[in-house]
């Protein structure tokens, strides 16, 4: 079992809740504080010595011109349906190799340390079969849901919408994707796999996330950003 060497990013959404915004371009090239919100994650691939794969499917054209100044990056267009968080990271295999895999969303914004080396320094590997990073929830910016996960003092996991946030941003092995029939599906199902056998675990965030779902988050993200620049 080798170190994680690879992260996706998940860029395949069609951001319907930005409004009129994502008309002319996907969410992903949305700007916040002067940088697409891809580019926000890509640097953190990049700041964590990583290899990157990035999925797409609204739009898809546009991101793959986008890449085109990220030569480093791969890129994995879903078609012709878009495949979830799951199934498209099944399909990105291939690209990412068979070590523990970073996710990350390209629709949040961090203020604090890079969130994939608070996951690489918290993971072990042979006790954990995922390893999701979470917020709690006053330190969530333009979040307007429930907690998803409360976690033991071991960091185990049991889904509790009164507990901390997923933040989109975790450490997986993929291998548990085999069994999985379906060509769509979230990465729920495989968490589904590995709560009751102990195996999904958690750690906290000691920064500040923005969720950049609706024109709203672009301005809470800057604000942020301004507030918290040293986190």
């Amino acid at each position: 079992m080798g170190d994680p060497t690879a992260a996706m990013i998940f860029a395949a959404g069609f951001g319907t809740r930005m409004g009129a915004l994502t008309k002319d371009r996907p969410k992903p090239l949305i700007e916040v504080a002067g940088r697409p919100l891809l580019d926000h994650a890509l640097k953190l691939t990049r700041d964590a010595n990583l290899r990157c794969v990035v999925n797409a499917h609204y739009k898809a054209e546009m991101v793959e011109t986008h890449l085109t100044g990220w030569p480093d990056v791969s890129l994995q267009i879903e078609r012709p349906e878009i495949l979830d968080t799951g199934g498209g990271l099944k399909a990105a295999l291939a690209e990412l190799g068979t070590d523990p895999v970073f996710t990350l969303n390209s629709d949040a914004v961090w203020a604090g340390p890079n969130p994939l080396d608070c996951l690489r320094d918290a993971w072990r590997p042979y006790e954990m079969g995922a390893l999701l990073l979470l917020v709690p929830i006053d330190r969530m910016i333009g979040y307007t849901r429930t907690g998803n996960f409360a976690a033991d003092a071991q960091g185990r996991l049991t889904r509790d919408t009164s507990g901390m946030v997923y933040s989109g941003a975790q450490l997986l092995h993929t291998d548990g994707l085999a069994a999985i029939d379906e060509a769509s599906f979230s990465l729920n199902l495989l968490w589904d796999q590995l709560l009751p056998e102990g195996q999904l675990f958690g750690v906290e965030y000691p920064g500040f996330l923005a969720d950049v779902g609706t024109p709203d988050g672009i301005v809470l993200a800057e604000r942020m950003l301004e507030q918290y620049p040293n986190v």
